[in-house]
Formats: structure tokens, C-alpha cells, sequence
């Protein structure tokens, strides 16, 4: 079973049985490379990896933020930019940025998952994306490690 399958199936769990159900356990390689990157930016002020069906991977996001519910918005967002940037191009999707008064979210296609990145308004936007993409790639690279890893059900 893959680690999606994996997580789709407790969320899921959890929505049928109603029963209280913890975050599922964070890669601990895709952890040290959020940890990483807001170290290497300091106006960086949370980070986020998704599914792209919206289930939290892991998060170093501020303690106001809703990890689940942000998690769903970078599900909803990546769909939203992937249909555009296919129904315009014809190619796929790479980033998104959204710029308010207050900061950037930025969000990284990262193979099945997305990174999301929350930054004030003072970062430099380059810097951001020179120091992110290559995260992006990288959390891509730890979780197909982890699929890989996963035995798998031949009934």
C-alpha cells in the first residue's frame, strides 16, 4: 500500500467512524527540509506539504493557522492552477504565486504533494523561489523514496 493510499484510507477512517484521529506521522526527511528552508529565508512564516487531494503531509506553520483546513486550500489551489496553466499552455504546472497585503503563498508542484510556502511582504520573491524550488524537487524525491519503501497488497 502507498503512503497515499495509506493516508487517504485513515482520513477517511476517521470521517466514517467519527472518531478523533491524530495527524499521520511526518516524513522526517520532508520535516528537515522545511526546517531547512525557513532557516535559509528568515521572512519565511510557515510551510506546508499536501497531497494534491488535500491531506496534510507535514507542516512547520504558525500556531494560528489550521494545518488541516490549509492543507485543503493547497489542494484547492494547485487543481485550480494546474486546469489553468493546461487549458492555456497546454503543459503542466510548476508554481503559483499569490502576493496580499500581508504576504506571499507561494505553492510548488512537488510530485504528488505540493509545497506551500507562506512569506511577509518584505521577502524577496527571487530569493524565495531560488531557495523553494529546489525543496519542492526534493520533498518530491524523499516521498516517492517512501512509496517505494511501502510494501504493496497483490490480491
Amino acid at each position: 500500500m502507498t503512503a497515499r493510499r495509506k493516508l487517504l484510507g485513515q482520513a477517511l477512517k476517521g470521517r466514517l467512524t467519527k472518531v478523533p484521529m491524530s495527524e499521520p506521522e511526518p516524513n522526517a526527511a520532508v520535516l528537515a527540509e522545511l526546517k531547512a528552508l525557513r532557516d535559509r529565508v528568515p521572512q519565511l512564516t510557515g510551510t506546508l506539504v499536501a497531497s494534491s487531494d488535500g491531506l496534510l503531509v507535514a507542516h512547520d506553520l504558525p500556531e494560528h493557522l489550521e494545518p488541516s483546513t490549509m492543507a485543503a486550500m493547497a489542494a484547492s489551489q494547485l487543481a485550480l492552477s494546474h486546469r489553468l496553466a493546461t487549458t492555456a499552455h497546454g503543459g503542466g504546472f510548476h508554481e503559483v504565486v499569490v502576493r496580499g497585503t500581508g504576504g506571499h503563498v507561494v505553492v510548488y508542484a512537488a510530485g504528488w504533494t505540493s509545497l506551500t510556502v507562506l512569506a511577509s511582504a518584505e521577502v524577496n520573491v527571487g530569493r524565495l523561489h531560488l531557495e523553494s524550488r529546489p525543496v519542492a524537487r526534493a520533498i518530491a524525491d524523499h516521498l516517492a523514496v517512501s512509496d517505494e519503501d511501502q510494501p504493496t497488497n497483490t490480491h
